[in-house]
């Protein structure tokens, strides 16, 4: 799939994610590191995108992720910013971040954390990502918040590799939302 293509897969993709939650009564919100904006451009590409969509922290700093979201120092000086755990704990960061109490904690955390490349960071190769998704128990059919992260192993372009993250994290999490 060429860059368009790519692009209006993620409206495609953005478009059913934001009626499912209009419908569900849930929020998004989202922290980006490696993606600089670009996820939570694909929602508010979408007419309408205010109903659901509260915003995004762009964390691209290492400190930021502390300092702004309350990702562990410890963790990230041990392991630097691309790893699962600052993405589980960047999605969490971010759902309650961007909470307020007419939500009801009904709010999806999004997280993108990885090297874009060209070249690789340190011993982290290009095209290493990490996702985070934080789904709250109230959306879920067995009653369970869940928080995980998906490691993707990505090629092509610095461009190439970002619109792929975007691309992946919507189509996981509208299969996360069935």
């Amino acid at each position: 799939m060429d860059l368009n293509q790519l692009r209006q897969a993620c409206d495609d993709a953005a478009a059913r994610i934001l009626k499912i939650c209009e419908v569900r009564g849930a929020k998004i919100s989202c922290a980006e590191s490696l993606t600089g904006g670009l996820l939570a451009d694909a929602f508010v590409r979408i007419p309408g995108a205010s109903n659901v969509f509260l915003g995004s922290a762009v964390t691209y700093d290492i400190k930021a992720k502390a300092s702004v979201l309350g990702v562990d120092r410890d963790l990230l000086a041990r392991e630097g910013a691309v790893h699962p755990e600052v993405a589980r704990q960047m999605a969490a960061a971010t759902a309650r971040l961007y909470d307020q109490p007419e939500y009801k904690s009904r709010i999806i955390g999004l997280s993108t954390t990885g090297v874009a490349g060209p070249g690789p960071d340190g011993d982290k190769p290009a095209g290493l990502v990490y996702t985070g998704f934080r789904i709250p128990s109230s959306l879920r059919a067995n009653g369970n918040e869940l928080i995980e992260a998906i490691e993707l192993r990505l090629s092509g372009t610095r461009e190439a590799v970002r619109l792929q993250t975007v691309f992946n994290v919507l189509i996981r999490l509208e299969r996360l939302l069935h």
